[in-house]
């Protein structure tokens, strides 16, 4: 969850809805979230793009007449439009209608759509951080080498059939294949080689499914958190798993871990880079964090 304390709002009257009905959970009935809105008095403007891909143009399109925007889908509908919000400077509310949702479990926002819908009635926000690879923003993680194969196997049928159990049925079926690369790994100034099976850069604390990128890291802390898996045999790998559930600490012999605001990666042969689940853009890879770059609203946390 975030480190910074939440403020209370009260200026939010006309919100934006864009909701992906193609996301695992995408024919969820609203109703009941969005009559929770205008009794509080909002005016909720609804959009149901037929593309995901459309969602940032009608951010853009529609932004100047709101004064939020709610976005329902996943954390690829999530990434997808974290460009525009970016762009129009707008706080963002949460809808949880995907797979994984690991944007919404970092910032505490239920799951239950109503409930996600009151906490916006609220109207209390706070200051989150966005990660950039490659000048490509995301929220949540950006992966080379195991998590790119990952992305490749879980496809929206697998996705359908097993939900977030899809992640670790893919995760194993990549371990069994999985080859090792070289990667430079240059964090804040200071440079290193090492062998890899992935490379993980968080900016969030959550992704693939609920896993920690570390076990201190937060989505407001200014940095970006990184490990990178040495090989080693899939039942050494499989041991790991309860490591990378709840945040991987540095091990000399399977795990290397590095904080910093600026990472810049570099790997013999050109290797996709995923964002957010997405497969982004490619290596070489400059990473960057910019702090309190959205606003989004959360749930209440007082002061005691």
């Amino acid at each position: 969850m975030p480190t910074n304390r939440p403020e209370r709002g009260g200026a939010t009257h006309r919100i934006l809805l864009v909701a992906n009905r193609k996301s695992r959970n995408g024919r969820a009935d609203l109703s009941g979230g969005l009559e929770l809105l205008r009794q509080r008095g909002l005016v909720v403007d609804e959009h149901y793009p037929s593309r995901p891909g459309d969602i940032p143009a009608l951010i853009l399109e529609h932004g100047r007449a709101v004064d939020a925007v709610l976005v329902g889908g996943g954390d690829g509908t999530m990434n997808c439009a974290v460009g525009a919000i970016l762009q129009s400077g707008l706080p963002l509310g949460i809808l949880p209608m995907g797979t994984a949702n690991d944007l919404a479990r970092t910032l505490d926002i239920p799951l239950d759509l109503v409930e996600a819908c009151r906490i916006v009635a609220d109207g209390n926000t706070t200051p989150i951080d966005v990660g950039f690879v490659n000048d490509i923003a995301f929220f949540n993680a950006a992966s080379i080498g195991l998590g790119v194969e990952v992305t490749r196997r879980l496809t929206s049928d697998v996705k359908a059939r097993w939900g977030v159990f899809g992640y670790a049925r893919a995760v194993y079926d990549v371990l069994r294949a999985t080859r090792s690369f070289t990667v430079e790994i240059d964090c804040d100034g200071k440079s290193e080689r090492l062998r890899s099976i992935q490379v993980t850069i968080g900016n969030g604390r959550y992704y693939g499914g609920g896993m920690a990128i570390a076990d201190d890291a937060a989505i407001d802390d200014g940095r970006l958190d990184l490990y990178s898996l040495r090989p080693q045999g899939l039942l050494p790998l499989i041991s790991l798993a309860p490591a990378l559930r709840f945040g991987p600490r540095e091990n000399g012999d399977t795990i290397d871990v590095r904080r910093g605001a600026r990472i810049r990666i570099r790997t013999r042969r050109t290797r996709a880079v995923t964002a957010d689940g997405e497969i982004a853009t490619r290596t070489p890879a400059r990473f960057r964090v910019e702090p309190r770059a959205v606003r989004v609203f959360v749930p209440w946390v007082s002061s005691s």
